[in-house]
């Protein structure tokens, strides 16, 4: 009767079977994250929720009118990358932090060399003005999404492993100049501004967040903000988008209203007619060919017009919720790449959100970026859930390593206790 008390029975028939069945019966250990992680994949999660509705309410009425003849279309391909990139998203965080610091140099450079596909005749693809896409199996790719993460990574593992160095401009430009300049470059040869803006805007928090000296930190933002002085200045279409910035809308004429102010124009139609609540989902009157790219660069004026002000706000929410994710892990971190990589991922995916938001309002001039997990766009949905999958990925390690020295600490102090205590035999 013995045998069937406590786990002596189960203890008995592990014993009795083959190693394969005892492999069967263990139970792996289920990966630890904490609070910072889980409010980043909440807010990243509805975020994406968020964005497939209203890519299926803002192209319901162009999808039916291409050649697809469905109204679905678009947005199916949208929820395929949805599921992918949330695929990648567990797989990346389930990869040990270790493996990805081994695996970050090689990274970044099939990085490099996928930016520079686009560069080669027959194989770049021009978009919108930006020769920054290429055909992969059928698929439109976008080199300079995918190498946001691979950069953010980077900069995380580069920078901590010359911590102690970085006072020193030699090793400071090794550490950063020479990948930064490549990627910089391949990009603006393609023509996008947006996307080196945001890439530089990594760096710069990469640089600010290792303790780079203040002097090296303000001589690398003064090249940076020349360096784009310089390219709006002497592009024509990029001096007449700032231009459009600061007009007086009501002296344009009418060719200037249906030029460079369009875009803007129409975009504020849309912020201005939902008011309150909005005009109701799928009741959008700018999404029929009236708004360009409005499940884009501009779903954020068709959320203001169909969901309203608290539609908007609703969207600023969920970004800052995923903002205070990214600092509380970053804070909480004892590793320095953590810490690094957290912060850089929160300067991308928060900074394009902001440039988003800032163009639709007209804040800012045009700057072809997307709203990050809202807009329609595979490679950047899926570049921007491996990010966060890296920063949860790194997040886990530094909690099993506080684990580990918390475990340890209670068993020095157990054992010191066990030592002070009297014996019972004296």
């Amino acid at each position: 009767m013995d045998s069937y008390r406590g786990g002596r029975t189960h203890g008995t028939l592990r014993a009795r079977l083959p190693r394969i069945g005892q492999k069967l019966l263990r139970v792996p250990a289920v990966p630890r994250i904490d609070s910072g992680s889980l409010v980043i994949l909440g807010a990243s999660l509805c975020l994406v929720g968020l964005g497939l509705l209203m890519v299926l309410s803002a192209t319901s009425i162009t999808s039916f009118d291409g050649t697809s003849g469905s109204s679905f279309s678009i947005f199916a391909r949208q929820a395929f990358f949805a599921a992918i990139g949330i695929i990648m998203l567990t797989v990346t965080a389930l990869i040990p932090a270790q493996i990805w610091s081994r695996l970050a140099g090689p990274m970044i450079i099939a990085g490099l060399v996928l930016l520079s596909l686009p560069l080669i005749p027959g194989l770049g693809i021009t978009v919108n003005g930006s020769t920054n896409w290429v055909h992969v199996g059928g698929l439109q790719l976008q080199p300079s999404e995918v190498v946001k993460p691979v950069l953010a990574l980077w900069l995380g593992v580069a920078l901590a492993r010359r911590s102690q160095r970085l006072h020193r401009p030699k090793d400071l430009f090794f550490a950063v100049v020479p990948v930064s300049a490549f990627a910089f470059g391949f990009i603006l040869l393609g023509g996008d501004l947006g996307t080196t803006l945001v890439l530089m805007l990594m760096t710069l928090a990469a640089l600010f967040i290792a303790g780079v000296p203040k002097r090296y930190f303000a001589a690398t933002l003064g090249v940076i903000a020349v360096g784009v002085t310089i390219l709006v200045a002497t592009s024509p279409y990029r001096m007449a988008r700032v231009r459009a910035m600061f007009a007086d809308t009501d002296a344009l004429s009418d060719v200037e209203t249906l030029g460079q102010h369009w875009q803007s124009n129409h975009g504020l139609f849309a912020l201005a007619s939902g008011g309150w609540t909005g005009t109701g989902l799928g009741a959008s009157r700018e999404k029929w060919f009236w708004l360009a790219e409005a499940h884009n660069d501009y779903i954020f004026a068709i959320i203001g017009e169909e969901l309203g002000l608290l539609g908007t706000l609703t969207v600023v929410c969920l970004f800052g919720l995923l903002g205070v994710g990214l600092i509380r892990t970053s804070l909480k971190s004892r590793e320095l790449k953590t810490k690094v990589l957290c912060l850089t991922v929160f300067v991308w995916i928060l900074g394009q959100a902001f440039i988003n938001m800032g163009v639709v309002t007209t804040l800012l001039p045009v700057i072809g970026v997307p709203l990050p997990l809202i807009s329609y766009g595979g490679s950047s949905l899926v570049s921007t859930l491996i990010g966060i999958g890296l920063v949860i990925s790194f997040a886990r390690a530094d909690r099993a390593g506080r684990d580990r020295d918390r475990d340890q600490d209670d068993a020095e102090a157990a054992s010191s206790n066990r030592a002070d205590t009297p014996s019972a035999h004296r």
